[in-house]
Formats: structure tokens, sequence, C-alpha cells
């Protein structure tokens, strides 16, 4: 047998090959990177690893030689080129070729470039890799004045390290608000606020036109409204793009990101998508969705090895979310939309406190500051498939965590 092959090394790639020797699959397992990198987690580089409270090999997915003792085998610093999805075989830059039983695309996604002159001046950065974070934690340490382009998870996790490595902060941002496309207006105003109490300054609703300055080194960032912000470090988190070309090229329908079924299943039934890079129907959506999340890419790597070993059922994990900025963890449970609204459990001025956000009179999605409680409890509840109305959460003396408990799902 050809076995299966997994082109992709990130979160998502390892957990698939690990999960598949977990569910007995005998045949060879081969993950192909282009990092030459054995596989990581990134959520860490923007935080932990940056503020130095985590050294590089507390970020590998497994160590090494347990691949090894698990007979799969790790290509790293190696591309895929091509898909013949007759042959059932992978072409590789090297000129090599891999064949497949099965196909597993785990090519994740790549930051969205910021389309401006001087983007490539020496101290602009951005962060999505461990040689990424490498130079960026190493720069910071001689920085004084730092701009943050984008105000979504990654810039203003990055926001909060560089105020209390001692930088001036300043984060501009196209939308009116932080993480807009992720959390509620009250949340962003929350989070705003508090990183205002950790000296960073916003600039919203404004773009960058171009970074400028002498000797290569960036110097000043110039914006849409004519503000010229100084900076000796740009980071740039402008939001990624997920890696279709692949795909693309081999036929495989793709959207935003390569359209799977409810199985994770590709047009090709050969081939299966999971992590950054699959769109794929959601229970918690109103249609397919992308997510880029640590639990997306473990839970979808999951289920396609059940697959594969012979345990098919529809992908439907609970989708959550989390992100440490200053002494403030955000968690997210569910999916919000635009149109929600919204109560809040607890007191926002202590710090501990949830956003409950409801879709047509249902609570849909909790974001929660501080308040982990909160957090487990919307997993549960979710996972039941029930969830209660807004008149209900509205009630005076409501306790998220009590009501899950009281439901005969909650055991």
């Amino acid at each position: 047998m050809s076995g299966v092959v997994i082109v992709g090394a990130g979160q998502a790639a390892a957990q698939a090959a690990l999960s598949l020797r977990d569910g007995g699959y005998q045949a060879p397992v081969t993950l192909v990177g282009e990092e030459s990198e054995q596989p990581y987690q990134r959520p860490p580089l923007s935080k932990a690893y940056m503020l130095g409270k985590a050294d590089e090999a507390a970020l590998r997915v497994r160590q090494p030689d347990l691949y090894a003792a698990q007979d799969i085998r790790v290509v790293t610093g190696e591309r895929v080129e091509a898909i013949d999805r007759a042959s059932r075989r992978v072409s590789l830059a090297c000129g090599g070729e891999l064949a497949y039983d099965h196909l597993i695309l785990a090519t994740g996604a790549r930051n969205r470039a910021l389309p401006v002159r001087g983007a490539d001046l020496d101290g602009v950065f951005m962060l999505r890799t461990l040689e990424d974070a490498r130079r960026l934690r190493a720069r910071l340490t001689t920085a004084r004045r730092a701009v943050v382009v984008g105000a979504g998870f990654i810039g203003l996790e990055f926001a909060a390290v560089a105020a209390k490595s001692g930088c001036a902060v300043e984060v501009i941002e196209a939308a009116e608000r932080v993480m807009a496309r992720a959390v509620s207006p009250f949340m962003s105003v929350f989070f705003a606020q508090a990183h205002r109490d950790m000296g960073v300054v916003f600039h919203f609703a404004e773009g960058v036109l171009a970074i400028t300055g002498a000797d290569g080194e960036a110097a000043e960032v110039h914006t849409t409204s004519g503000r010229r912000v100084a900076a000796d470090l740009v980071v740039v988190g402008i939001g990624v793009i997920p890696n279709v070309e692949l795909a693309e090229a081999a036929g495989l329908a793709t959207g935003n990101g390569i359209c799977t079924d409810a199985d994770l299943l590709t047009s090709d039934p050969s081939i299966s998508a999971i992590g950054d890079c699959a769109s794929s129907p959601s229970p918690f959506a109103d249609g397919p969705v992308r997510i880029e999340s640590v639990q997306n890419a473990t839970d979808q790597a999951r289920a396609v090895a059940r697959r594969l070993c012979g345990r098919p059922a529809p992908y439907g994990a609970v989708p959550w979310f989390w992100s440490d900025q200053g002494a403030h963890k955000l968690q997210i449970a569910g999916l919000g939309r635009p149109d929600d609204e919204t109560l809040v459990l607890g007191d926002p001025s202590t710090g501990r406190f949830s956003v409950c956000r409801f879709h047509r009179g249902r609570l849909a999605c909790v974001e929660s500051v501080n308040r982990a409680a909160d957090h487990m409890a919307m997993r549960k509840l979710l996972q039941s498939g029930g969830t209660p109305s807004m008149e209900v959460v509205a009630t005076p003396g409501f306790d998220l965590k009590a009501f899950v408990a009281a439901l005969p799902t909650a055991a």
C-alpha cells in the first residue's frame, strides 16, 4: 500500500499522522512540509515564546523521536509542487514523487502582505513562522517604538508583549474597532481600553500608505489620514490567505479555502483537506466556514484519521478560540455573527465577565474574559445541541455553569 501522504507539517498535519497511528492505521504515513522545522505550535509564537516564557523545544507538537517511533516519516524543507490525481502521486520540488492511497491537504495559510512602498525595509515583520518569531524577538530587545498594522488577535497579542517590553506602541487599524471580525462591539471596547491602559495608542479607520526610512531601515509609517508615525519596528498582521494554489492546480473545488463536504473530503474522494486551508460545513454556522484555530485543526485531523481507520462520522466539533493579551485571557466558544444580540454576565470593571451572543433568539456564542468556567460551560452546552433563549439568560442571577450542570446531558 502507498498509504497516506499529508501535505503540510503544522499542527493539523502532525495530529492527523499521530491519530492515524493511534487508530491502528498500519500503512505508510508521510508528512511533507516546506519549513525546515519539525511540526510546532504557532499560537505561542506571539505570546509565550515572544515573552521568553517558552523555548523552542516547548513549541513542538511532539518531540521528533516520537514520529520515528510511530513509523511516521517527516520530510522537512520540501515543497509539493503538483498533484496527479489520476495516478495518485504528488511531485516534489526536489524532483521526487510520492504515491498515495489517500492525500490529506493541510497546507495552512500565509500572511496577507502589506502592498505598500517600504514593506520590504529592515524592521518590518510578519509573524507566522518560527523563523519570523526568532527574528522578531531578537529585534524587540532593541526596539523603542513599535507600530502594529492590524488590530486582530496576532496584532494585539504582539502589542501587549511589546508594551510589556518597554516599547511605545501604536496600532493602525482599517476598521472602526479592534478584533472587529472576531468579537462583539462590547468586547472590542473592553480590549481597546485594556490596551490603552498598557500605553498602546490606536488609530482606527486608517490604512497605511507607505513605510519610509534611511539606509534600508524602517523609521516612519505614513497613514491614509496624513499621519506620520515614528517606528523602529513594524509588525504587520492584516489577516491570512488560505494556501489553495496546489488544490486549484489539481482541479479541486476552492472558495474561501479548499472546499470539503461534512466528512472533510474534497471534490476528489481520495483527498481530504483540514485546518486553516479548509472550508467546510459546520452545524454552528449558516454555511461553509473556514476556521483558523488550533481546536479546528486538531479536531479535523482526528476526524479524518477516524474515517481512514474505518470509523467515519460527519465533522461537527464545537469551535473555540483563545487569545492572551496582557493580563486578560479571552476565550470564545461558538461562532458569532455581525447581527447578534448580546447580554453581559458578570462585571466588566473587575476584568472577569462574559458576553453572550444570541442568533435568532438562541445563545450561539460566549466570549469570556478571565472567566474560564463560562467558557467550558458553553462548550458543553453547544456539544449538547440545546442552548437557552435570551429571555432565560436575562433572568436575574443567571449562572451559565449552574445552568449547564443542571442539564441531563451535562453528565
